[in-house]
Formats: structure tokens, C-alpha cells, sequence
């Protein structure tokens, strides 16, 4: 990664800068936001959010200061001092972008149909790095309603989207993105062991699906499969969510075929190979 400098902007073609490049300014801001989006509701001291920058608290307050006039943070008046919130802008541009990603809107009908078929939530996720994140949701029937915000990053060993998602990469990439924030536990099942976990996915990539087992949440289960974009690249994941209850092992291969077959169909709606498919290509032995 290299940093620009004013001049290096000023001298690049049109004004822009190549995408090898980053502008280090920028680069900041956006890490105060994601700073700012997990930290505690009551919100960060500037104090706090200079340390998570590790930058100086002039710098920060810049920063900080910039971004509340353009709405993107919001400044609370405490004791004893202030504290930075995410602004609403934000919800506005999340609104925007929703809006604007179309795979949302291809994969609502078939999540909506896989809701209806398994009587349980279904969700569908696109891949950011090998990070699951969820863009939509449609919930089950009955009276049980399961928390799962839309739009944020959830952990790829602890979910059946994100191991659905790892399950496509090599094991150079599962280790370089597994060794970012390590393998933190969710609950005494979590795979916390990197080897554990490379074992796993292999199982994954010979089902065509995989399966949180209360990995993520306690009492809550999880199947998850891999969709593929029109370069044969793994584009996110299609899952349901249900309470866990003793299924024995046929209504599990079951309920992941079922999850399967509707993450070929946003394959093929979206350009991509049906799962079946990608293995022959990719080498992977059903």
C-alpha cells in the first residue's frame, strides 16, 4: 500500500489516481468510521478514537470535525468531554447503496421462495474479502424473529455464509484472512483452530454447503452455500437460519441440497456456473 501526497494528486492524469494508489487522508477517515460503527452506542472519546487511529488527538479532531460537518459522524455535547456517534448521512448513502446493488434485488425472489420451501429465515450475502456480508433478508414464518442486521461483516469461520465463502478460496487466502482478527469464539462450539477449520472446509467443498452447528449463536442453526459470478469467482452466499433442534443427519444433507439449488439459481441470474460446475473447473472432487 502507498500513500499520496497532495502533490501526487495534484500531477496524476485528469486529477486521479491510479488504484494501486491510496490517499492517506482518506484512508483515515474511513477507519474512524469503522472505529466509530464499533464502538460502544454512547459513542468514543477523541481521546479513544486517536489511539484506534494511532494518530495525534490534532489529526483526529480533523478529521472528526470534517466528517460531523458532512453528516458522516455526530457530535454528543458529555462530561467530560465529547463523544463521536455515526452520523445520518450514513443511513441515507446505506439506503443508497442498498438501492443501487442489484444482486439484492435478483436474489429477493429466491430467498423469499427458500424461506417459504424451509419455513426458516433466509439471507443472502455478498463476499467482501471472504467476509460474509448480508444485503437482504426474508424471515420465516411464525413468531420467532432472529436479529441479523444487514450491511455488516460477520465472521467467516463462525457462519455458514462466510465458510460457504472460504470454502471456494485456497488455503493461503483462508490463512491470510483468518490471521487478520484471528479465529475469535462466539460460543463453545466455534472453530477456534486454524488447521480445524482448513479440515472443515473441506468437508464444505465435498457437500456443496455448509452448516453452523450453534457456532455463531447459541440455540441457532445455520446452512449456507456458495454462489459464483461470471468469472467463476465466489460472488457470496445464499443461508437459512433456524433454531437448532437434533435433525438427524439425512434432513441436514436435505436442508443444504435445498440451500444449494437456490444459491445455482442467483449463479445463473447473475452470469455464474452452477455449483456442480465451478467444482469440475476449479478441481474439487464432489
Amino acid at each position: 500500500m502507498v500513500a499520496v501526497h497532495d502533490s501526487d494528486w495534484d500531477s496524476a492524469a485528469g486529477g486521479e489516481v491510479a488504484d494501486r494508489y491510496t490517499v492517506r487522508s482518506v484512508a483515515r477517515a474511513m477507519r474512524l468510521i469503522e472505529l466509530v460503527a464499533s464502538g460502544p452506542d454512547q459513542g468514543l472519546t477523541l481521546s479513544e478514537l486517536a489511539r484506534g487511529l494511532g494518530a495525534s488527538k490534532s489529526t483526529t479532531l480533523a478529521l472528526a470535525r470534517t466528517l460531523a460537518t458532512a453528516g458522516m459522524l455526530r457530535v454528543r455535547d458529555t462530561r467530560p468531554g465529547p463523544k463521536y456517534n455515526l452520523g445520518t448521512s450514513l443511513i441515507r448513502l446505506g439506503d443508497m447503496a442498498r438501492n443501487q446493488l442489484p444482486i439484492g434485488e435478483i436474489c429477493r425472489p429466491v430467498i423469499a421462495q427458500l424461506a417459504d420451501l424451509t419455513k426458516m429465515t433466509s439471507r443472502v450475502a455478498i463476499n467482501d474479502n471472504g467476509y460474509p456480508v448480508f444485503i437482504e433478508r426474508v424471515d420465516g414464518p411464525g413468531t420467532v424473529r432472529f436479529y441479523t442486521p444487514l450491511g455488516q461483516r460477520e465472521e467467516p469461520h463462525a457462519s455458514a455464509a462466510g465458510k460457504a465463502i472460504l470454502s471456494t478460496m485456497p488455503a493461503d487466502q483462508v490463512r491470510a484472512i483468518c490471521a487478520e482478527n484471528g479465529l475469535p469464539a462466539r460460543t463453545p462450539r466455534t472453530i477456534t483452530d486454524l488447521e480445524q477449520l482448513l479440515d472443515s472446509l473441506s468437508t464444505v467443498r465435498a457437500n456443496g454447503f455448509a452448516v453452523d452447528d450453534e457456532e455463531d449463536a447459541e440455540g441457532v442453526f445455520c446452512v449456507g452455500a456458495a454462489f459464483f459470478d461470471h468469472d467463476g469467482s465466489c460472488a457470496g452466499a445464499v443461508s437459512v437460519t433456524g433454531i437448532k433442534s437434533d435433525l438427524p443427519t439425512w434432513k441436514i444433507m436435505e436442508l443444504g441440497r435445498t440451500v444449494r439449488r437456490s444459491a445455482d439459481q442467483v449463479s445463473e441470474q447473475i452470469g455464474g456456473s452452477r455449483y456442480s460446475v465451478w467444482q469440475a473447473r476449479s478441481g474439487v472432487l464432489a
